[in-house]
């Protein structure tokens, strides 16, 4: 049986989401690409066209982990603001654990950052699912507003614009091997910028 005849493409994009995550698009050899999908060139390129290819898949695929993680942590919450809490908890408390994934820093906006003079394609890409990641918290906002946890003067893309910018700035932080209860005390920080939109009862 031909070695790549083992893998399916979802157990391939898997690992080298940990791989890019972690090393980053110019960080990752071809060689190192190889031995973590223990696919041969051809197989690799038979299959996703070429490094940039299977980048974009793997980059695509990591943002879509990350929507299906968020809707299933909110299922667990009947208030939308107090599941959005909690989950900036998590994040900001998982960013001081360096066991937690292979980079506490978000793969996309690494992308965005190392590619935007380099790899415009994969740069753009980077932007539009920060884009559309920005518009899934906007809507999860005006939910809140309609259940009546918001103020109705709340402006839901600019709330969610500033939530976006806290997050981004919580996963570089990680970077920096802070004490995980200061990054864990930043999350309650995160959390409480809600707090000032919610309605009073």
């Amino acid at each position: 049986m031909a070695r790549h005849a083992r893998y399916d493409r979802k157990t391939a994009l898997e690992k080298a989401v940990g791989l890019f995550w972690e090393k980053g698009y110019h960080g990752s050899s071809m060689k190192q690409i190889e031995q973590a999908l223990d696919m041969r060139p051809g197989s690799i390129y038979a299959t996703f066209g070429s490094k940039d290819g299977l980048f974009s898949e793997a980059l695509a695929a990591y943002a879509e982990q990350g929507g299906r993680e968020l809707a299933v942590h909110l299922k667990g919450f009947d208030s939308v603001v107090e599941g959005l809490q909690d989950y900036l908890r998590r994040i900001a408390c998982s960013c001081g654990d360096e066991d937690a994934a292979p980079s506490r820093a978000c793969m996309i906006v690494k992308t965005l950052l190392e590619s935007s003079n380099t790899h415009p394609a994969l740069a753009d890409q980077a932007n539009s699912i920060l884009a559309a990641i920005e518009q899934s918290i906007a809507e999860l906002l005006e939910q809140a507003k309609v259940k009546g946890e918001l103020v109705q003067s709340v402006d839901s893309r600019r709330l969610a614009r500033l939530l976006q910018a806290q997050i981004m700035g919580l996963r570089s932080m990680g970077e920096r091997n802070l004490d995980p209860q200061i990054m864990c005390d930043l999350g309650d920080d995160m959390a409480a910028i809600l707090d000032g939109y919610r309605t009073q009862h």
